[in-house]
């Protein structure tokens, strides 16, 4: 299973973030504008997150 990696340098962090409403364990949050912070605990690496960023920012590794 892969690992989820932010690309903080990709993210525009200036809109709200459609991957935290997709996610489906809350793995994902986001403070105002900023880029999302995922927690690995929860993150089950499922690649929804990935499927909705415009900017392709959040993607996973090909390995943990």
């Amino acid at each position: 299973m892969g690992k989820l990696i932010i690309d903080k340098d990709a993210c525009p962090e200036n809109h709200s973030c459609p991957a935290v409403d997709v996610c489906p364990t809350g793995a994902l949050t986001q403070v105002d504008f900023q880029a999302p912070e995922v927690d690995y605990d929860v993150c089950i690496a499922c690649g929804l997150c990935a499927d909705v960023c415009p900017r392709r920012a959040l993607m996973l590794s090909d390995d943990d």
